[in-house]
């Protein structure tokens, strides 16, 4: 179990990165459903808000740094 000095750094880490995706036009969208599934791994999905398509992360299988990486490069 975590403590919740770690529980609000790992939220501050997915606020920081949902900010940098919004900021080049994406949205980062972490799964909230059955983690463990071959198509859900329990990680973040980048999606392109103006075409409405996956850029990355298909299976959920994105980290917070991940995202604020690839993010980065766009």
């Amino acid at each position: 179990m975590m403590s919740n000095q770690q529980e609000r750094a790992e939220k501050a880490l997915e606020q920081r990165e949902r900010r940098k995706a919004k900021s080049v036009g994406l949205s980062a969208i972490k799964s909230r459903k059955g983690i463990g599934s071959v198509a859900n791994l329990g990680g973040f999905m980048i999606v392109d808000n103006f075409l409405n398509t996956v850029e990355a992360g298909y299976c959920f299988d994105l980290s917070a740094e991940d995202v604020i990486a690839y993010c980065a490069v766009e």
